[in-house]
């Protein structure tokens, strides 16, 4: 059976840096469709530091998922700032967002989204190809990707021949690939069985320790009370955010 190893980033990974890396201010989503407007989020304003493990709830339609891909840079907000490492997303181009988002950010989703006709360390490899590395150096990273998650030796499988909870481990390794300082998580346990789910989880917890700031989206309110933070949304708004005991 594979190990998994996470090294740690940083001297003290446990203790989060003072200043936030991750900032919104006053941020509103709408969306728009046939004339009809739906406010997703209304006026969200918080910060996450560098080394926290940030959990987000609430109930369907909260605008959790919105709100990951806004802190992602994936969606633009209507209005309201976002910052990443002090640099105002707003302020960039389309291409310098790209980059900004390829540097810092590393994104699981709850469906895996993995290539079917390509294997594990191709899959994983996928986020290389826009680089101007080598295949050598690409591979050697993504296989290096592939052992922290535990599937150092099933590199050469399709996603059809790994289990569910592998195939989200594969998706992991594709998030970590860049070496970026943030994971956001999308229900990544949401399509696996509560033991399976569990293992996702514990890979989590182990990447924060070793140094990377996690944002999880989560219905699971024992996942949720196990992270450092929690932020509940309600209708858009943030309802909570307190550290958790």
């Amino acid at each position: 059976m594979d190990t998994m190893v996470i090294e740690a980033r940083q001297t003290d990974a446990a203790a989060p840096a003072d200043g936030p890396i991750l900032v919104l201010d006053r941020v509103r989503k709408v969306f728009r469709s046939d004339g009809v407007e739906f406010e997703a989020l209304k006026g969200v304003s918080l910060g996450v530091r560098e080394g926290e493990f940030v959990s987000i709830t609430g109930e369907s339609g909260s605008g959790k998922s919105t709100l990951l891909s806004i802190l992602g840079a994936i969606s633009p907000p209507t209005s309201g700032v976002i910052s990443m490492d002090d640099i105002d997303v707003a302020s960039l181009g389309t291409d310098q967002v790209a980059d900004l988002r390829r540097e810092y950010i590393g994104i699981v989703f709850q469906q895996f989204h993995l290539i079917p006709y390509l294997t594990a360390l191709e899959n994983v490899m996928l986020p290389l190809c826009i680089t101007k590395r080598s295949g050598a150096e690409q591979r050697e990273m993504a296989m290096d990707s592939l052992t922290r998650v535990g599937l150092g030796s099933k590199g050469g499988r399709l996603p059809s021949q790994l289990s569910g909870g592998e195939q989200q481990r594969v998706a992991v390794a594709r998030a970590l690939v860049n070496e970026p300082p943030i994971i956001l998580a999308d229900e990544p346990t949401g399509n696996l069985d509560t033991k399976t789910g569990e293992e996702i989880f514990r890979l989590l917890t182990r990447l924060n320790e070793a140094g990377e700031t996690v944002v999880l989206v989560t219905h699971n309110p024992d996942l949720a009370h196990r992270t450092t933070r929690q932020i509940r949304l309600r209708d858009g708004l943030v309802e909570s955010d307190a550290l958790n005991s």
